[in-house]
């Protein structure tokens, strides 16, 4: 198998240069993605006819939720990266994306909360998904404070590339929670391999709203990205150079 389309990944002048062309894209078409599928859905789509308009919530919870999920998988793939085949980027993506994380866990939980209030009564029960998803904020907590706790470079990336690839067993926990035990979670909203139970003027924005979340996330994660970069290669050439640039474009 040819490896050579990875190697271009353990050079940070190359994935400077491509992440500057592709984050422009990423940032507009998250723009554009969340601003037709938050104000559809939020304003514009019939209430449901159970919760009435308590339902509308789905449109910020579910992207989060499913975001927060899918960072923590790009975690442990960027740990497993990094422990094989000690590509200093991989650690890179790993530090980097772990906040936006943590932040989107916190919101899914958060808005669950709310949307529980109505819904079951009370804002938190020790539900089986629930608790995952707690679990899931503490595993990328973690991964952030063994980060800043460990002033060594590569035993920083080390440890926080095994915590990050024995933490994803967390992620097949949270997504078959409501099938493998009796929860009050509902299961999830719409499939791939499943017709959505949901009128099409409900699940087309929250689609949308599902793509924005991981353009935004595709957006931050490059943007955090590249400062990072800049500052591990402050003394090469080319990173000087950058960096005498973009303060002249300040200036």
């Amino acid at each position: 198998m040819n490896w050579t389309w990875l190697h271009k990944w353990s050079s940070p002048k190359w994935f400077y240069d491509m992440s500057g062309k592709c984050l422009p894209w990423f940032a507009s078409a998250s723009a554009l993605l969340l601003a037709i599928g938050l104000a559809w859905g939020l304003v514009f789509a019939p209430p449901d006819y159970q919760q009435g308009n308590s339902f509308r919530i789905i449109y910020i919870h579910v992207p989060a939720a499913l975001l927060a999920q899918s960072i923590y998988v790009v975690l442990a793939v960027a740990g497993t990266i990094g422990l094989i085949w000690k590509l200093k980027l991989a650690d890179v993506a790993l530090r980097q994306a772990a906040p936006v994380g943590a932040w989107m866990t916190v919101i899914a939980l958060t808005t669950g909360a709310v949307w529980g209030k109505p819904t079951w009564g009370t804002y938190w029960v020790w539900d089986a998904r629930l608790t995952s998803m707690l679990i899931l904020l503490f595993l990328y907590m973690g991964v952030i404070a063994l980060g800043q706790a460990i002033t060594n470079r590569d035993s920083a990336a080390r440890g926080c590339a095994v915590l990050a690839v024995v933490g994803v067993v967390n992620i097949p926990i949270i997504k078959y929670s409501v099938e493998w035990w009796n929860t009050l979670h509902q299961p999830a909203s719409f499939s791939l391999a499943q017709k959505p139970a949901m009128p099409a003027q409900m699940w087309v924005p929250l689609l949308l709203a599902v793509l924005g979340f991981y353009c935004f996330f595709g957006a931050v994660l490059f943007a955090r990205m590249r400062l990072e970069v800049l500052r591990r290669e402050t003394g090469s050439r080319w990173a000087d150079a950058e960096i005498a640039r973009l303060l002249k474009d300040r200036t």
